[in-house]
């Protein structure tokens, strides 16, 4: 058996070729995966930009998220064995034939569901529930307003508050192709941000208690407007822009909160709450049909550069993988 494995790798801006190299040995409390399929998220792209470096201890192959097979343990691993069906969260890594996760940031995946398309849930199920359940709160009956509605977060977001309850769902999409997939997995109005002001509508139609939101720039503003009085603003990504000129007036007078926050660079305990919460909460939903994964489409690990331009792109909607 080689201990050698096959990774996408570049100097930064070139692009990514296949590279053989070690497999990663896990450590105290972590698994070694066979990975199955890789998630590609944005954070992919700025990393490998070398704007977005990974946090002090993880691999610097790009990928966050992986399905697979356990392959090694490490000493402590106390849930997982070797053959057991897995997805999973990491801080980097992913890209490869093999990679290591901390279990706390591993879930279960049962015989029968598929093993690739179990990998478009991790990084973005994490997401938001860190963000719009943990951090924002959202409650039963009250109404979301979901930017990048068919993005793999988007995606996953609609579903979750779906079946959380949160009513009206409103959800931002760039077509009505992805108005129509926004309305399917859950939103009660898609908005085609491209022909219609999102602000106006959510404000006519009540407001917003939570915003998700990754476009920043002049949407900051707009979200503000968007807010019912004590509504909460989360922001996980700026592609837009990190500069806006803003009034605060409207803060102060609805009693705004607008935060925002990452997940990758948090410490593993954080993360292993944010997995139970997941798993108990949301992964039933998942392993009964209810909350579907949404795949835009899978490319071989040799051509992860390929991939990583369509996301670029930016025509996609749900997630897109990349198979060893």
């Amino acid at each position: 058996m080689t201990d050698l494995m096959q990774a996408a790798t570049a100097p930064a801006g070139a692009p990514l070729v296949l590279t053989a190299m070690p497999r990663p040995v896990p450590g105290p409390g972590e698994v070694q995966i066979e990975v199955a399929a890789a998630g590609l998220n944005r954070a992919d792209l700025a990393q490998k930009a070398g704007v977005y470096p990974p946090p002090p201890g993880a691999s610097a192959i790009l990928g966050l998220e992986v399905s697979g097979i356990v392959s090694a343990v490490g000493p402590g691993t106390d849930r997982f064995k070797v053959g057991d069906r897995v997805a999973a969260l990491l801080g980097g890594g992913g890209y490869a034939t093999h990679t290591v996760a901390d279990e706390g940031s591993v879930l279960p995946v049962p015989a029968g569901f598929d093993l690739a398309l179990a990998c478009c849930f991790p990084e973005a199920m994490f997401t938001v529930w860190a963000n719009v359940f943990d951090r924002a709160g959202l409650k039963p009956g009250e109404a979301f307003l979901c930017h990048g509605a068919t993005s793999g977060i988007g995606v996953m977001a609609l579903q979750m508050a779906k079946v959380w309850g949160a009513s009206p769902i409103f959800g931002t999409a760039g077509s009505e192709e992805k108005c129509a997939l926004a309305r399917e997995l859950g939103a009660t109005r898609a908005i085609n941000y491209r022909t219609e002001a999102f602000e106006e509508i959510v404000k006519a139609e009540g407001g917003a208690d939570v915003t998700l939101d990754m476009v920043g720039g002049d949407y900051i503003q707009k979200n503000i407007s968007a807010a019912k009085p004590d509504g909460r603003i989360i922001n996980i990504a700026y592609q837009d822009g990190f500069a806006a000129s803003l009034n605060f007036g409207p803060v102060l007078m609805k009693r705004l909160s607008i935060m925002a926050t990452t997940l990758r660079a948090r410490p593993l305990a954080d993360k292993r709450r944010i997995r139970d919460a997941v798993e108990r909460d949301f992964w039933p939903h998942v392993l009964s049909g209810r909350i579907k994964p949404v795949l835009d489409g899978a490319f071989p690990l040799a051509e992860a550069e390929a991939a990583l331009a369509r996301m670029a792109h930016g025509g996609h909607s749900g997630k897109i993988l990349l198979r060893p």
